[in-house]
């Protein structure tokens, strides 16, 4: 009869223990600033802790020489890439702001929009996920609750 109570109370705080976990990892999801900083600090932190040495740079410098008289299409891909990208790093002209800008001015409001309502839409599933939660765990608990009143009422002797 004495365990009973204690299993229901240690049923109820795995519950609380389980919804807890389940909040945070729903708050962790719904902050998309905090895990995006998280990234970039990763990323960054990868950067600076594999800068190479002199020697290793000569080294990576001859395999490069070799591999570019190897394969001189792969070369000419490359330096393509590597020219786009320096491309889109160089401020633009005024002749290209002239003709592009109103196109990429639009392209980056829809980029932002896209970006704010994908925001929006995760802090609602947020949202709705943690009512949920704390839904389920009234009910878990509503359950547990008349559990003991049936076990303590059928345990206790009844009066003839």
């Amino acid at each position: 009869m004495g365990q009973e109570p204690d299993r229901i109370r240690a049923e109820i705080e795995q519950t609380r223990a389980e919804m807890s976990d389940t909040v945070g990892a729903l708050g962790y999801k719904a902050d998309v600033k905090s895990r995006g900083k998280e990234k970039i600090a990763g990323v960054k932190d990868r950067v600076v802790g594999s800068a190479p040495d002199a020697g290793q740079v000569k080294d990576k410098a001859r395999h490069a020489t070799s591999v570019a008289q190897e394969n001189p299409i792969g070369l000419a891909i490359g330096s393509v890439a590597v020219g786009f990208l320096a491309g889109m790093v160089i401020p633009s002209t005024r002749v290209e702001d002239e003709r592009i800008g109103p196109i990429a001015d639009d392209v980056k409001e829809k980029v932002r929009e896209t970006g704010q309502e994908a925001l929006e839409h995760g802090k609602q599933v947020a949202q709705d996920a943690v009512q949920t939660a704390k839904e389920s765990g009234r009910e878990h608990a509503q359950e547990v609750k008349e559990s003991a009143q049936q076990a303590a009422s059928s345990t206790t002797p009844q009066a003839r």
